[in-house]
């Protein structure tokens, strides 16, 4: 009779937890690239849409990837479901790849951005939705500034780099490793001219391995400080005082850049957008801590600009 007693209250539990639920979770395929989950608020009919586009590596849906779990991005999605706002976010096609276990060492920069612009385009067809907005974090910054266009109703730099990529990594290496500064910087002058080398420290092999360098060639090619002068919808750049990888520099870089661009910078907050009260130590550690909760002040600042377009 207990036994029963507990299932009646487990299911009872679940139910009324499922109905309570703020939003509807689907997952959604665009393409065989393309893998993804949509998060509708159940409280709107029309909702704005925003396409949150992951960081670099093979980045999860949830902004995760092997040794490293915060489920930032599955957390921002949440978040904005909560305020009223849908998202589609995705798995980057080198997850599907690794899965099944045919990764193509061959995919470019570019691969990238076609995704992304399919994604858009695949949206802008539906209307089940209001303001369609995208969302690009670190890496996914530069994607969503060139998969945007003039349909797309606002864009979000979520920690993106304002340099070339070329530039951010000889500055990392200068700070971090300043005896191999020299060296990287000819193997990044090569790269950026469009010629692989194998004239790079051996220490960076994880950087400049001749089989990443045809990908790296091609990420160069790019400045979003240049890109984002193209977009001519409302810009907000966001970036956090204790972002380990990119400096509020490259925000304000950005911001300054964009014809129609917004400045937030997020005091304490870093990379994966937690709020971090200690060291940079607390900071590393985390990337794979995923019981903390995102900035609310992230939450709150991204929702206003949305809601204002």
């Amino acid at each position: 009779m207990r036994l029963i007693c507990w299932i009646f209250i487990f299911i009872s539990f679940f139910n009324s937890a499922a109905q309570n639920s703020a939003f509807k979770e689907r997952t959604l395929s665009i393409s065989n690239w393309i893998d993804g989950t949509l998060l509708l608020p159940n409280a709107t009919t029309k909702p704005d849409l925003a396409i949150i586009i992951a960081g670099s590596g093979p980045v999860n849906r949830d902004g995760n990837q092997n040794f490293m779990k915060n489920n930032a991005l599955k957390k921002l999605a949440v978040a904005l479901a909560e305020n009223g706002i849908a998202s589609y976010r995705y798995d980057k096609r080198s997850v599907k790849q690794i899965r099944q276990g045919r990764l193509d060492n061959d995919i470019m920069f570019d691969d990238f951005v076609s995704d992304a612009s399919d994604i858009i385009a695949f949206f802008q067809e539906k209307e089940d939705f209001g303001k369609l907005v995208v969302i690009g974090h670190s890496q996914g910054s530069l994607v969503g500034i060139l998969a945007c266009n003039e349909l797309v109703d606002g864009f979000i730099s979520l920690a993106g780099a304002g340099q070339n990529i070329g530039d951010v990594i000889l500055e990392q290496i200068s700070k971090t490793a300043p005896m191999l500064a020299e060296d990287a910087k000819r193997t990044i002058t090569s790269l950026k001219n469009g010629q692989t080398t194998e004239d790079y420290p051996q220490a960076l092999s994880s950087v400049f391995n001749s089989s990443l360098q045809p990908f790296m060639i091609n990420w160069m090619e790019y400045n979003p400080n240049e890109s984002i002068k193209e977009l001519q919808m409302p810009v907000l750049v966001i970036n956090g005082t204790k972002d380990l990888q990119v400096p509020v520099s490259e925000a304000e870089l950005l911001a300054d850049n964009s014809p129609n661009g917004q400045l937030a910078i997020i005091e304490d907050m870093n990379h994966v957008l937690f709020k971090i009260d200690g060291d940079d130590l607390e900071n590393s550690k985390s990337y794979n801590e995923s019981f903390r909760p995102i900035s609310t002040e992230l939450v709150e600042t991204i929702t206003q600009f949305i809601k204002s377009l």
